[in-house]
């Protein structure tokens, strides 16, 4: 018997492994799918992740940029470059969530991808995981298998906080050298933007709306954005896939096991940063179980606390700027991208440097200010 089951080998699966193997816990993951495996993902990390880990993760790193390029309707550009301690990380998924992975094989944490989790059941004191290969049991379970995961309805979650957003993304391979500018598009799509982020040897390109609203086309609409690369869109697949935005403090936890990543909506409602906050909620998730296992009984209770006091307090300043700046994206596109000081300050807040409760309340200010009938 596992001292903790981990279900799902993403960011937040992998973090949790690490640090519970490192404290000398048994720790098993499961994933359905064989690792290294792709995963849609517009790749871009923060740094400020490297300070959560004792090893150095830029080997799972394609790619490196402190330039931004931004467009409204693929018109009126605006280039910035990122005073930051540390570029933007771009990774590919397949590559990174595998490479968390090994880190915690090292450590003495087991893997069994491959595997798809068919039920569980609570027994007296431990969970028993059913799975195509048969049965396995901890005494812990960590929900860990993202937005489309059945764990947290099977752990009676039912009702969940949550904004369901979705997004279409496609990958390109680069004829020539890479650009290693990130590009953002706001104004085609409806209550959400359209990016192109490079990879060592290609690009990835996405289109997410997040706050609901009309239906879009939105294969015509990132044909149409591909095209102002020379990218052809209809040579390559497209996949797409739901968010899970944070919408709110909620519970995370109940008997022996807690919920991290998209699982936990966890997904930052205005950018739809997903890979940090996963990171981050694998991590408390690791220290909650250690401490659980370890005979406090509280331990899980303070994970969903922990969440909600480090985490979705921030989130709320996000959601709020989501609010104002998809409602009037014109008036945000003006008053606040096309400001070097606006662009530099978010751009802290990407890299970790800055928190939304730092420059949300003045960015807030200033579109609402801007909102002159007719304008925008």
């Amino acid at each position: 018997m596992f001292d903790c089951i981990i279900v799902g080998a993403g960011p937040a699966g992998g973090t949790a492994a690490y640090h519970l193997a490192k404290r000398g816990h048994s720790v098993l993951v499961l994933e359905k799918e064989a690792l290294p495996r792709y995963k849609p993902c517009g790749g871009g990390v923060s740094p400020a992740v490297q300070a959560w880990f004792d090893f150095d993760l830029t080997p799972a790193v394609s790619l490196k940029t402190n330039t931004l390029r931004y467009t409204w309707k693929m018109g009126d550009p605006v280039e910035a470059k990122l005073n930051t301690l540390e570029p933007i990380w771009m990774v590919r998924r397949d590559v990174f969530d595998h490479f968390l992975i090994q880190q915690a094989q090292k450590q003495g944490a087991e893997l069994k991808d491959n595997t798809e989790v068919t039920g569980i059941e609570f027994k007296s004191d431990r969970w028993q995981v059913n799975t195509a290969n048969g049965p396995v049991e901890g005494r812990y379970l960590i929900a860990a298998d993202g937005a489309k995961g059945p764990m947290a309805k099977w752990l009676g979650f039912k009702e969940r906080k949550r904004r369901l957003a979705g997004a279409l993304e496609a990958e390109s391979p680069a004829s020539s050298p890479v650009d290693p500018t990130i590009h953002f598009d706001f104004g085609l799509v409806k209550n959400g933007y359209i990016w192109n982020f490079p990879k060592a040897d290609g690009y990835s390109l996405g289109i997410g709306t997040f706050r609901g609203g009309e239906a879009q086309d939105l294969k015509k609409l990132l044909a149409e954005y591909g095209q102002m690369f020379g990218i052809d869109l209809k040579m390559s697949k497209q996949y797409g896939h739901p968010l899970c935005l944070w919408d709110g403090d909620q519970k995370l936890h109940t008997q022996n096991a807690v919920l991290a990543g998209e699982a936990a909506c966890i997904v930052d409602p205005f950018t739809a940063e997903g890979i940090r906050p996963s990171m981050f909620s694998g991590l408390k998730a690791s220290e909650a179980i250690s401490q659980a296992l370890g005979g406090d009984r509280d331990a899980l209770e303070k994970y969903t606390q922990v969440i909600s006091e480090e985490w979705g307090t921030d989130l709320v300043w996000a959601q709020r700027l989501s609010g104002v700046f998809y409602r009037v994206p014109g008036v945000g596109y003006r008053v606040g991208i096309k400001r070097p000081s606006a662009t530099e300050r978010m751009g802290k807040v990407l890299c970790g440097e800055l928190r939304y409760s730092d420059v949300a309340g003045h960015a807030i200010k200033r579109l609402s200010g801007s909102l002159i009938p007719g304008r925008g």
